[in-house]
């Protein structure tokens, strides 16, 4: 009963409508939270590879979302992780009225599209566009190593100095952040990332995010807690331990909660 404020939810790399995420979705609405999981790409009429996702998609998803009964349109926020991350960064920098913002394994640039062509040859496509144009974004460089790809994030983040048009301009964004990273990341340099976001922000004079950093976790820092021993052993392959990782995710979704309840009211059962 009554408007309920309401969440948009990106998940990661993986497209589509993932079921970590998925599991994410139904603790914010039982937590009273009108929730929107958007497949971005791999999905039915979508691009099948993440690169020049047009930023519009999002901004529809967030419209969409505002026109549904029981939807309290002066209550929005925007959680994701990985690549969710990143767009969301970058949506909340543009779409007005966004008053929260959650965003796990976050990225302070704009990659290139994660397509094969792009970690082996050079940079083809960006991973977002805007009106029709790919946005200004950082090439990989170097070559995957034994544990993945992050060696061409950490060497492509050496050349930010650059290409300063790819940074995300997180100062613009007018509501409350929260960001969370495992110190034990394999997949890409989340934590670092997080650092660069916190030292723009504190360069801009903007209000300072909430910081979660987990030693022991990974990739898997944020999400649902677990429920099932095959997630915990799935995520603890792109770093930190399994105990780490469900540690990490128990204790920030605990906070996560709160900082929504907090931001943006919650009329949870």
């Amino acid at each position: 009963t009554g408007p309920h404020p309401a969440i948009l939810l990106l998940g990661g790399s993986e497209g589509g409508l993932g079921k970590d995420m998925r599991a994410l979705a139904l603790l914010l609405q039982a937590e009273g939270y009108n929730t929107l999981q958007l497949a971005y790409h791999n999905a039915p009429g979508k691009s099948a590879k993440l690169r020049n996702i047009p930023l519009e998609d999002f901004a529809r998803g967030l419209d969409w979302l505002k026109a549904q009964p029981g939807v309290d349109g002066g209550r929005l926020g925007i959680i994701g992780y990985s690549k969710g991350a990143e767009a969301g960064l970058l949506v909340a920098t543009r779409y007005p009225g966004v008053r929260a913002a959650v965003l796990g394994m976050p990225s302070s640039v704009v990659w290139d599209g994660m397509t094969g062509e792009n970690y082996m040859f050079g940079s083809f496509s960006s991973s977002w566009s805007e009106g029709g144009k790919p946005l200004p974004h950082l090439a990989y460089k170097g070559r995957p190593g034994g544990d993945g790809l992050m060696p061409v994030f950490v060497n492509g983040l050496k050349e930010v100095g650059k290409n300063p048009a790819a940074i995300i301009p997180v100062e613009r964004f007018e509501g409350k952040l929260l960001l969370v990273c495992g110190e034990a990341e394999k997949l890409w340099p989340s934590c670092p990332m997080t650092d660069q976001i916190v030292a723009r922000v504190t360069e801009k004079g903007a209000p300072p995010p909430v910081v979660l950093r987990y030693r022991d976790a990974g990739h898997g820092v944020m999400g649902a807690p677990f429920t099932d021993a095959k997630a915990r052993r799935y995520w603890a392959k792109l770093g930190g331990t399994e105990a780490g990782n469900a540690a990490a995710r128990a204790d920030s979704w605990v906070k996560i909660s709160a900082f929504l309840k907090a931001e943006l009211g919650g009329n949870g059962s």
